[in-house]
């Protein structure tokens, strides 16, 4: 492993005790977006002064070079955090380095990286082009996983290797066909992973200043999946919820002790999209068997069985709920939106599954075709894997879009087939931006670009 500290003044400012101020903890401060989806991992944004509608053209603040991933960025403190992957053209296999990348937030200038060597041959080979995992900043600290399973405790102001756990070597993890992409959870003293280790360590925590294990849970009976842990405020208490491979599990954060279990099997282990939260409503949703929606009780962590899709096939004209790939629903009231199998948009009561309207306007209309829509006030931001952003509402009757733009060029390759059954290769954007600061940092396989969304640079 390497830290990299270019020589520069901006680094030898940087202290603890400041970037304790800024920092705090992961959810103090949501002009930061210091993790997946957010401070809180809802997928909002609560800043003002904000943009009421689009530009013709996104100011650009900084554009920098970066390697390939498909892990967003996080921002904590006045720095970027954002890991890429670059293969070693004299392996004949897929070796290569991946890499933690620091920039300051102001000027897109690197401050430091750190890398680590890992191997990519035990991956899908398409899909072999980088991190996945957004990282996690709190406090001194931000972590770090690879796509084969490298957790890394590093120092924000050095880049100082503080700990770190081999998933494979330490717990006897099978990575998944495509790679790890779970970013760990920060919850008080500890750190909470999606590790997959055998026999029962799918999910773990571990103390985040020492990496000495606190608890394990759940039986490990297939791939690991790609979830992502969340916790929610629920029946009184705060539950963590992990979307597994076979279940809906709610735990204890503190101990790992199991609330309540539902559950339900994911064809070929694809449990992406996050579980959504909406009122006492929480959705999963996968790729081949539709969605899940689950009411959680009111005074204590509880949850019941609303409906569950039944589909067995993906193709739109055979569905009728929604079938989520990598697209995170919303839910909002009584009514459930997201991006189906083949890229369509669709509205769905939450009470009942039914289809309510489908809508081809927002992503293209392939398999696979992926989105990432991020609340402001009553409206979203919408960014798809066309390199496109929008401004949109979600409706019980339709979906309206109000500006749309230029985002960022899709530089990932994806053959995706279409409802007619043809291939069709295209080039996506599959990276979730962080929204802070007034601004959005978003990333592709070439470079990483902070853009102005604040109502007074337009």
């Amino acid at each position: 492993m390497h830290v990299h500290l270019p020589s520069h003044p901006r680094l030898r400012h940087l202290t603890v005790s400041c970037l304790a101020l800024f920092l705090l903890a992961a959810t103090a401060d949501a002009d930061d977006w210091p993790q997946w989806r957010g401070p809180t991992r809802l997928g909002g944004w609560t800043e003002t002064g904000i943009v009421d509608q689009l530009p013709d053209e996104l100011e650009v603040t900084w554009r920098v070079p970066i390697r390939s991933g498909y892990s967003g960025p996080a921002v904590a403190g006045g720095l970027v955090f954002v890991t890429d992957w670059e293969e070693d053209p004299e392996s004949r296999t897929v070796d290569g380095t991946e890499r933690l990348v620091v920039l300051d937030e102001q000027t897109g200038e690197l401050l430091w990286t750190h890398e680590w060597p890992t191997s990519y041959r035990m991956l899908m080979f398409s899909y072999a082009v980088g991190p996945r995992a957004t990282p996690t900043v709190d406090g001194d600290r931000v972590y770090v996983v690879g796509a084969t399973g490298r957790l890394l405790c590093l120092n924000v102001e050095t880049g100082a290797l503080i700990w770190e756990k081999d998933y494979i070597a330490d717990y006897d993890t099978s990575v998944p066909t495509w790679g790890v992409a779970s970013a760990p959870l920060v919850d008080g003293d500890r750190l909470i992973a999606l590790v997959g280790g055998e026999p029962d360590a799918l999910v773990m925590a571990f103390d985040k200043h020492t990496g000495e294990e606190i608890w394990r849970a759940i039986e490990v009976t297939s791939e690991m999946g790609y979830g992502q842990p969340v916790i929610y405020e629920a029946g009184g208490t705060r539950q963590l919820i992990v979307w597994h491979p076979t279940a809906l599990t709610s735990l204890n954060p503190e101990t790992g002790a199991v609330y309540w279990d539902q559950p339900w099997e994911v064809r070929e282990s694809i449990s992406v999209a996050t579980p959504a939260r909406g009122g006492d409503y929480l959705l999963v949703s996968q790729f081949y068997r539709g969605s899940m929606m689950m009411r959680l009780s009111a005074d204590r962590p509880e949850a019941t069985l609303l409906w569950q899709g039944t589909g067995r096939d993906s193709l739109p004209n055979q569905t009728d709920g929604l079938h989520a790939m990598i697209t995170t629903p919303v839910i909002i009231g009584d009514h459930v939106y997201g991006v189906g199998s083949y890229g369509e948009l669709r509205g769905l009561d939450a009470r009942t599954g039914e289809r309510l309207w489908m809508s081809p306007d927002m992503t293209a209309q392939v398999r696979w075709s992926t989105a990432f829509m991020v609340r402001h006030e009553d409206r979203y931001f919408v960014n798809n894997d066309e390199g496109f952003l929008m401004l949109a509402r979600f409706t019980p009757t339709g979906y309206v879009e109000l500006d749309r733009v230029r985002l960022i060029e899709p530089t990932s390759g994806s053959g995706s087939r279409t409802p007619h059954g043809r291939i069709e290769e295209r080039m996506v954007n599959w990276s979730h931006p962080a929204y802070a600061n007034g601004h959005m940092i978003h990333r592709n396989d070439r470079e990483i670009v902070r853009l102005s969304l604040r109502a007074l640079d337009y």
